[in-house]
């Protein structure tokens, strides 16, 4: 598959899930809007590990750049960097379920049991949903109280979780472009600031909160989960005088909450 296909795919997936997005993209002029990268999550399964996503993406031209790790998320993950320049980086996670509590682990398990190895073998598998069966009400909740990532994956399966405006390209700083989010009513991702990086790491970000997602459980009962998210990212230029292509930790970290549940969906 061509990158050019398959981000336009990719992004037709992504805003079923970010009714928003066309709106905020559309802030900024959407025929100027450069995408820096995209993010996608797995399970650290046998059949759907970083090690077997990512053969697609190596297919693609993408090749690995840096490995990074959050043990407090129990996630590791790696950045990727495209054949041509300019066009989107890519960074990956996992989640090593294995270190959840049993319960979480046990209903994480029972769904990856239905897959076949390998489930998917195409770029295609990055924007085709569960592979597993729907959670129940009371799996989702869970999983959801112990690792908002493990509960957002179970339900959605493999998506875009956010898209990300290359703000470097735009002539305005990340502090206007959040001070115009805001003022637009889109709650954003407040974890560790509202902007979260320094010139420093070379790379500043920041995030809206995922809005809210109406799905239908196993149980048959509907529930209002987090969907997709926005970023922004700032990069900036390294010793070398090239544009940083890498991830900072720590940002990332927080960004990963964007997809957490908001405290009137937790009743």
């Amino acid at each position: 598959m061509q990158t050019q296909e398959f981000f336009a795919a990719l992004w037709r997936d992504y805003v079923m899930l970010a009714p928003q997005a066309d709106a905020i993209r559309a802030l900024f002029g959407a025929e100027r809007v450069v995408n820096d990268h995209v993010a996608f999550r797995t399970f650290a399964h046998p059949a759907i590990s970083i090690a077997v996503l990512e053969q697609p993406l190596l297919e693609m031209g993408y090749r690995r750049d840096a490995p990074y790790s959050f043990s407090d998320k129990h996630l590791s993950a790696w950045g990727y960097v495209p054949a041509v320049p300019g066009e989107p980086l890519i960074f990956l996670s996992q989640l090593h379920y294995d270190q959840l509590p049993n319960l979480a682990a046990d209903i994480i398990e029972e769904l990856l049991a239905h897959l076949s190895h390998p489930t998917v073998t195409g770029a295609e598998v990055f924007y085709s949903g569960r592979h597993w069966p729907q959670l129940n009400r009371e799996q989702y909740q869970t999983l959801a109280s112990v690792s908002e990532y493990a509960a957002w994956l179970a339900v959605h399966g493999f998506h875009a979780n956010h898209f990300t405006i290359a703000v470097h390209t735009l002539g305005v700083s990340i502090q206007n472009v959040v001070s115009k989010i805001v003022s637009e009513g889109y709650p954003m991702n407040e974890a560790g600031g509202l902007i979260k990086g320094t010139p420093d790491d070379l790379l500043v970000q920041a995030a809206t909160m995922a809005p809210n997602i109406e799905i239908e459980l196993a149980d048959g009962q509907c529930l209002a989960v987090p969907g997709c998210y926005y970023e922004f990212a700032q990069r900036y230029v390294d010793e070398r005088g090239e544009l940083f292509q890498g991830f900072v930790a720590n940002n990332a970290n927080r960004i990963f909450e964007s997809t957490h549940r908001t405290n009137d969906m937790m009743s």
